[in-house]
């Protein structure tokens, strides 16, 4: 069995005569930390959305944990996280709300979304703020709850794309220190910057 998460070959994304990904060929081992690095407008995020299956390639294969992005795109969703470039959670929701929402999304049980939701929100600090629409915290405080969201499920693989963009440099150090603890746990990080 590979111990590759992720196996992109000469993967490519072609919209009318633009090119926004290349033929990029890389492979993701599990467990690690990888930086998906380029200039905004480079395709970073194309490629994480080819990855995930939301966006099919042009050219090119690519498998992430175990499945073909193109021919088994559900499979591969039903294994990663997701925290996109723009906010992930509904601002109008709560801070609760938004946990039941996507652990319901997840399939996780009632049971599962209460008892991981309760552990995450402890863990963050955010218990008080379990009523407290989301709209109305610091941009901080909601990236690593989209994060958080995105392992409520303990998938094998998550996908960040500029996860630290706009935030302060404490709560930026702060947000590598959970990348680096969700990897050293077990999960393979996929992560984009420039």
């Amino acid at each position: 069995m590979s111990d590759l998460a992720i196996q992109a070959r000469d993967l490519s994304r072609v919209f009318g005569t633009f090119t926004a990904v290349d033929h990029i060929t890389f492979d993701v081992h599990a467990g690690e930390v990888f930086g998906f690095l380029g200039a905004n407008g480079a395709g970073k995020t194309t490629a994480i959305r080819m990855l995930t299956g939301l966006l099919a390639p042009s050219g090119g294969q690519a498998t992430v944990a175990g499945f073909d992005v193109l021919r088994h795109p559900d499979e591969v969703r039903r294994r990663i996280g997701y925290m996109s470039q723009r906010f992930s959670l509904y601002d109008d929701l709560t801070v609760g709300e938004n946990v039941t929402l996507f652990g319901g999304i997840y399939g996780l049980t009632d049971a599962e979304i209460r008892d991981r939701g309760h552990s995450m929100l402890s863990e963050l600090a955010l218990e008080r703020a379990r009523d407290q629409r989301v709209a109305a915290l610091p941009v901080g405080w909601k990236q690593k709850l989209a994060f958080a969201v995105a392992l409520l499920h303990r998938p094998a693989l998550i996908f960040l794309d500029e996860p630290t963009s706009g935030v302060d440099p404490i709560t930026r150090r702060q947000f590598w220190e959970m990348i680096y603890a969700t990897a050293a746990a077990g999960t393979t990080v996929f992560v984009t910057t420039h």
